[in-house]
């Protein structure tokens, strides 16, 4: 289906944008009404990532508040939970597949299947959006999958982590990283932004690596998305780099610093459970 008018009316945007775009929040609702059954199954898909913070929030704390770009609510999640303890194969529309295998193998341990759980939700996410019905969404999904693999075989190495502990998925990539120890991790000719990925690796300030990072996924949307004058792949790029520029708001050379030690702290007490097993 295309959207003449409406993708004839969205502003137009540039990487270094702080001001006068709308939040992701806001532009959902906005957008929702005007797309097809269909093509608001994609983009709730896109928002389907708050959806995972959320649950992550919500089954440590019950009261806490959510993130309001999420597709569901606290009573949402309540409901939910409650469905599949009672049903073997629950049937409700608000149920992505993904969430439902997460919630069957969840316990209230951190680790599942040896995978933190952040992690493991991570990456049934991927592997569900991987076979949606969308191209463009297919693509996207797999090249973040990609890079953020990369980057952490990068880190593993440098710490001496075991990256086979730490790489989600089961594309291609991911089982590459898990079995090689080459310089360029056995990759070349495989994924095209390899070099671009380990000298952003390199990069010692971490806001600059973050901006350089969301400036590769910005350059992928804008290539990938060109030629689909008025599709839906428009409108999904559009809130993706609108999700970009809202993250960069936010984002300081302390927040930086504080993501990358717990990352590292997660990194370690993965080994850690490990060694211990």
């Amino acid at each position: 289906m295309n959207y003449y008018c409406l993708i004839a009316g969205l502003p137009d945007m540039h990487a270094d944008d702080t001001k006068n775009i709308s939040s992701v929040t806001e532009i959902k609702a906005e957008l929702t009404e005007q797309l097809s059954v269909s093509d608001a199954a994609l983009l709730k898909l896109l928002y389907a990532v708050y959806d995972n913070h959320n649950l992550l929030t919500w089954l440590d704390n019950r009261e806490a508040a959510l993130l309001a770009a999420g597709n569901l609510t606290s009573a949402d999640w309540e409901q939910l939970v409650a469905l599949i303890r009672e049903n073997e194969l629950p049937k409700d529309d608000r149920l992505l597949p993904y969430v439902h295998t997460f919630l069957s193998t969840y316990t209230d341990e951190n680790i599942v299947n040896n995978f933190s759980r952040e992690d493991y939700l991570t990456g049934l996410y991927y592997e569900h959006a991987m076979k949606c019905g969308n191209r463009f969404l297919r693509d996207w999904f797999e090249f973040n999958l990609n890079v953020n693999n990369i980057l952490t075989a990068i880190t593993c190495r440098k710490h001496g982590f075991d990256p086979k502990l730490m790489i989600i998925g089961q594309n291609e990539v991911a089982a590459v990283l898990r079995q090689t120890n080459a310089r360029d991790f056995g990759l070349n000719g495989i994924f095209e932004h390899l070099e671009i990925l380990i000298r952003i690796g390199e990069e010692k300030d971490l806001l600059e690596r973050e901006k350089k990072i969301d400036a590769l996924k910005w350059n992928w949307l804008e290539e990938n998305s060109f030629f689909n004058y008025f599709g839906i792949e428009k409108i999904l790029a559009f809130v993706l780099r609108v999700e970009m520029i809202e993250r960069w708001k936010m984002l300081s050379v302390e927040k930086g610093a504080s993501i990358f030690r717990d990352m590292l702290a997660n990194l370690k007490q993965d080994i850690k459970i490990e060694d211990n097993e």
